[in-house]
């Protein structure tokens, strides 16, 4: 059988179009999957106007199954050989006379059975259910009524349509009855269209309706279409994911056209124009071969027009005043510098507990200073860059253009003389700014970026609003795992708990007593994920972490250290062996020798263990000393051999107290050795 429903609505949301048709066609999919019945393809489509899904080699009917239906134990249901109230219930219940009861075991008890079958249900019964569930599952934030009617969907509907193969479903669904007509495009073929096969559908919206139903070959003609433009303009499109999905959910049959702008908008932010042209007019923009913008664009058009060249002169003229405004804003706010502006940041409040984005760039400057200090870098670039890195925000060009924050502060401060590098960390003091973006190229963008991060965990902590699981306003996850980053990948060698403990001590007054503790923990926590998605075990992180250090780039060594160690044929055998010292240790009541006494030694294995804990010990220092865990590692597991024989062939809680305290202090200073990078009894596998 081929199914096909289509729910024909007006203009539905360009943003949640795609997330809407995944969701539907999952619903259907998943609702056949449920009824157990087979299929051999599901396909979706989407328009701005319709919603549908296509099923191939749907089975006619549920698959039967034998079932058994248990009762009460035989011993309640039957008594002196007649049937109780409980065995007539169950009859009763199943449709079956008292003298056709059976006895079967569940288990090992004897209990009333009923065998039967189950399924054999048709499809075309079940259908309009699973799509009306499907419909009723979409997520959709905010639903809406239309007219006098009491249904509620995304947006008004118009027609159904539910086929199998070439008869109609009967169906009632959001107040339309079902058919087999649909519609063709808004203004080329606004007309039903009557399908006679549910395999008729794309190829008659294609042919009669103007249509081009399928999402991914809209999508497709679209990336072709504006390539194509761009080359003849001798330039190359920048074809930007979100927007092609938003304008792809826009048009039913795209026509891209291509239109320009004067030279004299070239001298504004190219940020600026963009942004104009991306988030107001859907356009996408053109770059020369070193990415620089050129002076026209192509939008994509829902019609195939007599006159293209019209439709063209209206998108021109359209932009045209918006890139006049950009520019206006522009020229006017370098009429007053970075510096100026900091004034009017007292007016503007980062958090009400937390004072002013002035007061913040002053906490910022405090903690990037230090910071600076402690690398070596240059301490007056830092605090200048501190002190005009939010400056922007009162800027014109940023309040009409948001996502200019940054971009905006790094060409004003090339406009007034600015040292390039703070001019450079205003745009890198936001980076990264999701998974997997760039970092700052700069140090003192990078000082920023950490110096900023860490004074909005450490203030939002400090007044006990901590993210939660659905909470998280703030975004202190995202600027948690941002200064990880900055700190690993840019080497940064800092402990995160003495920053901590500066950024906390920069505030006023934080109600959390706790706070560094807890934003240390918080912050730390976020290596879990991040060695997940490295696909390294969880016990190796947990193995470094048992060490309760606080310095993130060493914490990372640590980590691909020991994952590395991991791997070796005598990891389990070293990380078991240092499993069983820390069971031995922590059962006594008090700490062996600091120091082993060779008079002491008489087993040969201890001697053997002793030499070697000496020697390689001798050969790891240097290596640890140098934060080179991973050799180190390489070298203590050439210890697997001796720490075995010892094992095998001493016996540690001896009688003689001396010597089993010497052994002791044997142990602890193996467990010591390897403790000095990682506990890697953890290692072991339980």
């Amino acid at each position: 059988m081929h199914f096909l429903v289509e729910l024909g609505t007006e203009e539905l949301p360009p943003t949640a179009l795609k997330t809407l048709s995944h969701a539907f066609t999952q619903g259907i999919q998943d609702g056949l999957t449920q009824k157990n019945l087979g299929f051999d393809s599901v396909e979706s489509y989407a328009t701005p106007r319709r919603l549908a899904v296509s099923v191939t080699g749907l089975a006619d009917k549920t698959p039967q199954e034998s079932v058994k239906i248990f009762g009460p134990p035989a011993q309640v249901a039957f008594k002196d050989g007649a049937p109780t109230k409980a065995a007539e219930a169950f009859a009763r219940k199943n449709g079956i006379a008292l003298e056709a009861l059976q006895t079967g075991m569940d288990g090992k008890v004897e209990k009333l059975v009923y065998e039967t079958t189950a399924g054999g249900e048709a499809t075309v019964d079940l259908l309009a259910d699973l799509v009306a569930q499907s419909l009723a599952n979409l997520p959709i934030a905010k639903r809406m009524r239309w007219g006098a009617s009491r249904t509620e969907f995304v947006r008004p509907v118009h027609w159904l349509v539910m086929l199998a193969d070439d008869k109609v479903l009967p169906a009632e669904i959001l107040g339309l009855t079902s058919g087999n007509e649909t519609r063709g495009h808004r203004f080329h073929y606004n007309q039903p269209i009557t399908l006679k096969h549910a395999n008729q559908y794309a190829a008659a919206l294609a042919e009669t309706g103007h249509v081009v139903a399928s999402f991914s070959e809209r999508q497709a003609m679209i990336v072709k279409q504006v390539n194509t433009a761009a080359d003849k303009l001798g330039g190359t499109a920048v074809i930007d994911a979100d927007l092609l999905d938003e304008v792809t959910a826009l048009v039913e049959y795209p026509v891209a056209l291509a239109g320009n702008f004067e030279n004299e908008f070239l001298n504004v932010p190219s940020e600026a124009l963009i942004s104009s042209m991306k988030e107001h007019q859907k356009y996408f923009h053109v770059v020369d071969n070193d990415g620089e913008l050129l002076p026209h664009f192509i939008t994509i058009a829902n019609i195939v027009s007599q006159d293209p060249a019209q439709v063209i002169d209206g998108n021109e003229r359209v932009i045209r005043p918006r890139l006049s405004d950009a520019k206006f804003f522009f020229e006017t706010d370098k009429q007053t510098s970075l510096e100026a502006r900091r004034e009017k940041l007292k007016t503007v409040v980062f958090q009400a507990k937390l004072g002013t984005i002035y007061d913040k760039t002053e906490r910022i400057g405090k903690l990037a200073t230090l910071i600076a200090a402690r690398l070596g870098e240059n301490e007056a670039t830092v605090k200048r860059a501190a002190e005009l890195c939010k400056s922007d925000l009162v800027s014109t060009m940023v309040y009409e253009f948001t996502d200019l924050q940054g971009i905006a502060g790094y060409h004003y401060a090339n406009n007034d003389g600015e040292d390039a590098e703070v001019a450079q960390a205003m745009v890198e003091q936001y980076m990264p700014k999701f998974a997997g973006d760039d970092l700052p190229a700069t140090a003192t963008g990078t000082i920023i970026a950490l110096a900023d991060r860490l004074d909005t965990i450490t203030g939002i902590f400090g007044i006990g609003q901590k993210p939660t699981g659905s909470k998280d306003p703030f975004a202190l996850r995202r600027a948690s795992v941002g200064a990880l980053r900055l700190m690993v990948e840019k080497k940064l060698d800092l402990d995160l708990r003495d920053l901590i403990n500066a950024a906390a001590d920069s505030f006023t007054a934080l109600p959390n007593a706790q706070v560094v503790d807890d934003v240390l923990a918080y912050m730390l926590e976020r290596f879990r994920a991040w060695y997940e998605e490295a696909s390294i075990p969880a016990e190796v992180f947990m193995a470094v972490s048992a060490k309760q250090l606080s310095n993130p780039l060493d914490i990372n060594n640590r980590v691909y250290a020991v994952a590395e160690f991991s791997k070796l044929a005598e990891a389990q055998a070293l990380a078991a062996a240092n499993k069983r010292v820390s069971n031995i240790l922590a059962k006594l009541d008090s700490a062996p020798a600091s120091e082993v006494d060779a008079a002491l030694l008489t087993d040969g294995a201890e001697k053997q263990l002793a030499d070697a804990l000496a020697s390689y010990a001798a050969q790891a220092r240097p290596l640890l000393a140098e934060a080179n865990y991973t050799d180190a590692l390489k070298v203590l597991a050439g210890l697997r051999a001796t720490v075995d024989t010892f094992f095998d062939d001493v016996m540690v809680m001896t009688d003689d107290m001396a010597v089993r305290n010497n052994r002791l202090a044997l142990l602890q200073s193996l467990r010591d050795l390897f403790l000095e990078v990682a506990d890697i009894s953890l290692l072991a596998v339980k």
